[in-house]
């Protein structure tokens, strides 16, 4: 097979999207001014819209969203009568976690073992990076075909729903034919993959109150309560022996008839310590693509150095709820709202604040932009078809598109395979993927072009 001239120019063009990404990457974008100052995010904004500019954007604006974060927008004009492309990425990123776990410092991209490490280098400004690509490939080679819209979201990780809320209150912004997201990623490196649905997700926290204050454990021990005892005894009760979520009246039992996830794989992939079981019961992929999960994400409660012989007054923990297709979110934080009072035990002060929230969402893979995608990856990645996947995280904006814009052909594609370990330490990117995946996405746009044209043409 000839040499495709869009594969070539998207090679070319690797070292400068190296030293673009290690840009990006080192902002401290983390969305929660709590943890980094808003002046990381501020700027991370900023960078992208000139690297929007550069590109010839028009209208490139930092949208305000409601909970206080900024999105970059731009648009690209097309051909006249040309379709319209929302091309989404973000560029928050989740917090570094345990700094001395890390392999290489979290904000500075770092190449290593043939993969560039660094926070969000995968998830998600990477994909903002493989759009840029795609474009710049299809303009060194005849044009790009379409209109391109690009939205650029700086609050996704923290599921706070500025951009949601944004796109509801201007819902003629992001209008387009067909959206791409570029938040998801292939099953594995190698196997080009759609993902066909996203869990949504809801975020609790918890607090529970026992004691006007902290008293002695020797003196009160035994019969005073210790909250946080009693937030231990609370949390168990969201899961069963085995490990499988048990939210009072939430539906666990759902199945997946998708691409299989073999039980060994998901070991290595998830990097499971030997002699150690999974949890829950059904396959891997009916247990992380089609059922509630429950994690607990985070507890306050005094570290084990410094700590002192004392029963606690008050404790408090962050849940997260992951809600498959098919559930609805708000009915999921009703429920877990009502578990949590009712399991509160010995009679302990129990509340409940909902930090975060966002439907499931499942795509039609049998659209005609799918096709376009799968004769792209055939092309971008030579021997392989496109597969269909589940996706155990969340990305809220993308039922609210969907709502938006029923019309519209909705897209996942991504960087963040296994190996990527994004939300983990060492989260990397493999440049390899990031090539192909950007050599397919500018594929699909000349392919949807044509398949627009084809359509409006024929009698």
């Amino acid at each position: 097979m000839p040499p495709n001239p869009v594969a070539e120019t998207v090679a070319s063009l690797m070292p400068r999207a190296k030293k673009e990404l290690a840009e990006l990457v080192a902002f401290q974008s983390v969305a929660d001014p709590a943890q980094f100052p808003r002046s990381e995010c501020e700027a991370a904004a900023r960078w992208v819209a000139e690297a929007l500019h550069a590109e010839g954007f028009q209208d490139v604006a930092l949208l305000d969203t409601p909970d206080g974060t900024q999105s970059v927008y731009g648009f690209l004009p097309g051909p006249e009568g040309a379709p319209t492309v929302l091309l989404y990425a973000h560029y928050d990123v989740q917090p570094p976690l345990d700094l001395a776990s890390w392999d290489s410092p979290p904000f500075e991209l770092t190449e290593r073992d043939g993969r560039w490490f660094g926070r969000g280098a995968a998830d998600c400004k990477g994909g903002f990076i493989m759009h840029l690509l795609a474009l710049r490939a299809l303009k060194a080679n005849g044009g790009v075909p379409v209109g391109v819209k690009v939205i650029v979201e700086g609050s996704e990780e923290q599921g706070t729903g500025g951009l949601e809320q944004y796109a509801e209150a201007h819902p003629e912004l992001l209008t387009a034919d067909t959206i791409v997201i570029g938040d998801t990623g292939n099953f594995r490196v190698g196997l080009p993959t759609v993902t066909a649905t996203l869990r949504g997700m809801t975020m609790l926290r918890v607090r529970v109150d026992t004691l006007e204050g902290n008293l002695h454990s020797g003196q009160f021990g035994g019969a005073a309560p210790d909250a946080l005892a009693a937030l231990i005894h609370l949390l168990a009760s969201l899961r069963a022996a085995d490990g499988s979520t048990t939210v009072d009246g939430l539906e666990a039992d759902a199945t997946w008839d998708g691409v299989d996830y073999p039980e060994a794989d998901f070991r290595k992939d998830a990097k499971v310590l030997d002699g150690v079981g999974l949890i829950s019961h059904g396959t891997v992929a009916d247990r992380i693509w089609a059922r509630p999960a429950v994690t607990v994400i985070g507890i306050d409660c005094p570290p084990v150095v410094g700590a002192t012989p004392s029963l606690q007054a008050s404790a408090r923990a962050q849940i997260s709820l992951r809600v498959p297709p098919g559930q609805d979110a708000a009915e999921a934080t009703k429920l877990l709202t009502a578990h949590l009072e009712s399991h509160t035990p010995w009679g302990a002060r129990v509340s409940v604040e909902q930090v975060g929230q966002g439907q499931p969402f499942q795509a039609d893979t049998s659209s005609p932009a799918y096709a376009s995608m799968g004769e792209a990856m055939r092309v971008a990645y030579p021997g392989e078809e496109m597969q269909s996947s589940g996706m155990g995280g969340s990305i809220p904006l993308c039922n609210t598109l969907a709502a938006l814009y029923p019309e519209a052909e909705i897209l996942l594609i991504g960087l963040s395979e296994p190996e990527a370990q994004i939300h983990a330490v060492n989260e990397s990117v493999s440049p390899q993927e990031l090539e192909r995946l950007s050599v397919a996405e500018a594929l699909f746009l000349v392919n949807y072009a044509e398949s627009k044209s084809a359509k409006h043409s024929a009698p």
